[in-house]
């Protein structure tokens, strides 16, 4: 079954954010644009490039009312250590979530249970809490924001505008569909 559509399931998690230690939970979530993004583990190879990646961008986030939670199987702990030991990870100003019981990597289920470990998954939630893109890639696969940041895009016109679509690589300002049975076989 898709995750696409559904809820955010209860969680209650701490994350590393601007140098403390804060509780978020899934009404986190609600009220306005979130994007989960999951990753393997701290003090790897890809995943910093990746977060690195979403500090640069993350003021355009903001912008758009969206806030990025990054979330490992690390604990809290090991998110500051390593904020505090790298030069990319220093960057990030959006909470880091520990999840050392995997219960927020099941709740999306991109966890590897062999492993402990989550999947490289990235999810855009919307105002109401509910899932609207699901990604998940395979390890050595690193993720691109600006990437993301075109498909939060792509949701929030969708979501402000019924009846609309974006079709393939839709960018902000560009032309959308709006289906009816006259567009069928014209496309």
């Amino acid at each position: 079954m898709s995750l696409i559509n559904t809820e955010v399931k209860p969680f209650k998690a701490t994350a590393f954010h601007n140098g403390e230690f804060v509780e978020v939970t899934e009404a986190d979530l609600t009220g306005k644009w979130s994007v989960v993004f999951f990753y393997p583990a701290d003090f790897t190879f890809v995943c910093p490039t990746e977060l690195g990646d979403l500090a640069d961008n993350y003021e355009e986030f903001k912008a758009r009312g969206v806030e990025i939670y990054s979330v490992s199987t690390d604990t809290h702990f090991t998110h500051k250590a390593w904020h505090d030991s790298s030069d990319t990870i220093r960057k990030i100003t959006y909470p880091m979530i520990g999840d050392p019981t995997g219960v927020i990597s099941r709740n999306f289920e991109v966890m590897i249970e062999e492993a402990g470990l989550a999947e490289r998954g990235t999810f855009v939630i919307d105002p109401d809490g509910k899932i609207q893109v699901v990604e998940i890639t395979a390890g050595g696969i690193g993720r691109d924001a600006s990437e993301l940041l075109r498909k939060v895009k792509a949701a929030q016109y969708v979501a402000a505008h019924p009846g609309e679509v974006c079709p393939a690589k839709w960018q902000e300002g560009e032309e959308t569909l709006a289906p009816s049975l006259d567009l069928v076989g014209k496309i």
